[in-house]
């Protein structure tokens, strides 16, 4: 009885460990794989860059529709799912940063719509998937660095 136990707690364990959430994760729902060149292209297409910041990437001809633009990729300490590229496309005013301030009161002046404009009705499914598939791999999960200080002695 005491090694069935045992057995048991070890095969839950294991697939409690099994259940994280990385940037691959099921958590929300999951589209088809992407193609990272195609999403790219989509990027391009749609002129991301004329709100958005991504290293690496640049369209001096584009107008520029914030004087700050909303970076994207980059380093984080949370890790930023599949489902969240997928949701902040599809649904771009599901959750405003912190740092957005700015582009919300610029927007909200002009006529108080979303800060990103939604492509529902021009963007297939295949260049969403795609997209998402070339902006995953632009996070990098850098956790928080802790300052471990001295006990402090009374004298």
């Amino acid at each position: 009885m005491k090694a069935f136990i045992w057995i048991f707690s070890v095969l839950v364990l294991i697939t409690l460990a099994a259940c994280s959430y990385g940037p691959e994760s099921p958590k929300g729902f999951s589209l088809p794989e992407g193609d990272i060149a195609k999403g790219e292209k989509v990027f391009m297409k749609y002129q991301c860059l004329a709100c958005h910041a991504l290293k690496g990437y640049e369209d001096a001809s584009l107008i520029k529709e914030f004087d700050t633009p909303v970076p994207l990729g980059g380093t984080s300490a949370v890790v930023t799912t599949y489902a969240q590229l997928v949701t902040s496309v599809i649904n771009p005013s599901h959750k405003l940063a912190p740092r957005s301030h700015a582009i919300e009161e610029k927007v909200s002046k002009q006529d108080g719509s979303s800060k990103m404009r939604v492509f529902n009705d021009v963007m297939t499914v295949q260049e969403l998937i795609d997209l998402v598939a070339f902006l995953q791999p632009k996070y990098d999960v850098k956790p928080i660095t802790y300052t471990h200080y001295g006990q402090y002695r009374v004298m």
